[in-house]
């Protein structure tokens, strides 16, 4: 096996194990959830918490790789692919919501959303903003000591922030935190997250700054991969940087606490490290020991050849099938209340309809994979 190969099947399983988790996280179909799929009430971790900003490293990872087609172009072309694909993602993302929005009621007649009601930003609109940003960083700015520089001044930054602006007795609380403050001032409630039973947002626009360096880090771990190749120096060096960045995280919590919703520095360093530990395993697995014979990577990689795609057919079919009513039970009532609640009621079987959910959004990724359709958004 050429160990300097450029081809890296353990990304590929790393991108689709993050979306097959987090499909399964964000449809459990019943009000009892499965516990471990739960995020962390404010303060603290759980594995769900680490869904979203793996699926930002991973999208730094494959940066690594097609930030390669950009040398040699201008500046011109360039910032315009860059600009378009975020752009699309925000316009996939408004569509989605339009369409969530749209309910047939059990006694005739449908509804709306209107834009007075619609959520400004969310995971699609992250996402788009993390791309777009990261992109037009490493793009432009050449030194790498340069965007470590401008990345912990991100961390520090929102620390800061958080710390100066937000309430002096509770500046990391919900309600009372800086970014709460400016979303309500830039975007009001109505077009704020209200899933928590009031307006605040988790993917609101100040905690984006430290999200970008999720995908810095994703970015520099992939380049770090593809210039030392499948050896075991590359394994043990990104294993000590991912225990490196748990421990100051750790740290850090102490001061700054760990909170995905609120997306903390310390956060930030806790989901990177646990990520690096996680490439570096998969690289020893499947790349160096050759543990994918069986093909179990197989499942996975379906999710990784076509990941945003696969993630955004995966709202627009619940949205859809959310329309068909059978007994006053819309579709994905009637599956989880009458099939998968009478399997195994409560928390058990939420988790297997999760899971029935996810293989539905496997298999239509396994008939794009089929037909050699992969759709670069």
């Amino acid at each position: 096996m050429d160990q300097n190969t450029n081809r890296f099947l353990s990304l590929d399983v790393f991108r689709g194990m993050t979306i097959c988790f987090m499909i399964i996280v964000n449809n459990p179909g019943y009000d009892v959830s499965f516990a471990p799929l739960d995020h962390a009430k404010w303060f603290g971790f759980t594995p769900t918490d680490l869904v979203f900003p793996s699926f930002l490293f991973a999208m730094g990872n494959a940066m690594s790789f097609a930030m390669k087609k950009f040398a040699g172009q201008s500046n011109a072309p360039v910032i315009l692919k860059i600009i378009k694909r975020s752009a699309l993602i925000f316009l996939v993302a408004y569509c989605l919501e339009w369409l969530g929005s749209i309910q047939h009621h059990v006694n005739g007649g449908w509804s709306i959303g209107t834009f007075a009601h619609m959520r400004i930003l969310g995971v699609l609109p992250r996402i788009a903003l993390c791309y777009l940003f990261s992109a037009l960083m490493v793009y432009f700015i050449k030194s790498k000591n340069t965007i470590i520089i401008i990345s912990i001044l991100l961390l520090l930054g929102y620390w800061a922030i958080l710390l100066i602006y937000g309430d002096p007795n509770a500046p990391y609380g919900m309600l009372t935190n800086a970014g709460t403050y400016l979303d309500k001032w830039a975007m009001g409630d109505a077009h704020l997250y209200h899933g928590e039973g009031v307006a605040f947002d988790p993917e609101g626009i100040l905690s984006t700054l430290p999200s970008i360096v999720n995908v810095i880090c994703g970015y520099y771990a992939g380049k770090f991969i593809q210039e030392k190749g499948k050896t075991y120096e590359m394994t043990s060096k990104l294993l000590l940087f991912g225990f490196l960045f748990i421990f100051l995280a750790l740290c850090w919590n102490m001061s700054f606490p760990i909170a995905k919703k609120l997306w903390t520095s310390s956060f930030v360093l806790l989901t990177v490290g646990i990520d690096l530990v996680l490439i570096s395993a998969l690289v020893y697995v499947v790349e160096m020991r050759l543990w994918n014979r069986g093909n179990w990577t197989s499942f996975f990689t379906t999710f990784g050849k076509n990941p945003l795609a696969i993630y955004i057919f995966g709202d627009f079919f619940g949205a859809v099938v959310g329309w068909v009513y059978f007994n006053k039970m819309n579709f994905n009532e009637m599956i989880s209340i009458k099939v998968f609640q009478v399997i195994s009621a409560g928390a058990i079987g939420s988790l297997l309809y999760a899971i029935y959910y996810m293989l539905v959004c496997w298999l239509f990724g396994k008939i794009l994979d089929k037909n050699k359709i992969y759709i670069r958004v």
